[in-house]
C-alpha cells in the first residue's frame, strides 16, 4: 500500500465544485427533464435515443480538467496507488454496486438526495457506511 499523503484544506475550490456540479444537474433537469446520474448517462450512450446529449455531457467531463490544466498551467498532484489488479477489483465491485444500487453517487447522493427520495436516502447512507468502514481498516486495522 503506497504511503498515506496528506491533502490541503481548499473549502474554497470544494465549495466552487459543488455549486458547479448541483448548477449542472438543475440544468439537466431544467433543461432535458433527466437525471445527473453518470450510470445513467453513461449507459445511455451506448443504446438510447438521446445520445448526442449524453455524449456531449461525457465529453464536457473529460474536457474538464484540459482546460483546467490549462488555465492552471498543469494539473494537480495526484496519488494513485500502483496496485492495479486492487484497482481493477474495486473499479468492478463498484460497477456491480451501482447496477445493483440503480445509482451512483451522482444520481442518488445529488440528485437523489435533493428530491428526498427515500431509496436514494438509503443508497447513499449504505455506501457512505462502507466507504467509511473502508478508510478505517485500510488505515486504521492493518488492511492491505
Amino acid at each position: 500500500m503506497p504511503p498515506i499523503v496528506p491533502t490541503d484544506f481548499t473549502p474554497w475550490a470544494s465549495l466552487a465544485g459543488g455549486i458547479l456540479i448541483g448548477l449542472s444537474a438543475v440544468f439537466v433537469m431544467a433543461a432535458l427533464g433527466r437525471i445527473t446520474g453518470i450510470l445513467g448517462i453513461t449507459a445511455g450512450t451506448v443504446a438510447g435515443p438521446d445520445r448526442d446529449w449524453r455524449v456531449a455531457f461525457i465529453g464536457g467531463l473529460l474536457a474538464a480538467p484540459l482546460l483546467w490544466a490549462l488555465v492552471a498551467g498543469g494539473f494537480p498532484a495526484q496519488v494513485v496507488s500502483g496496485d492495479l489488479p486492487w484497482m481493477a477489483v474495486s473499479g468492478l465491485l463498484v460497477g456491480i454496486g451501482t447496477s445493483l444500487g440503480s445509482g451512483c453517487t451522482s444520481g442518488h447522493g445529488v440528485c437523489g438526495l435533493a428530491r428526498l427520495s427515500g431509496r436514494s436516502l438509503a443508497a447513499v447512507a449504505t455506501f457512505m457506511a462502507f466507504a467509511a468502514l473502508t478508510v478505517y481498516v485500510l488505515r486504521h486495522a492493518g488492511g492491505a
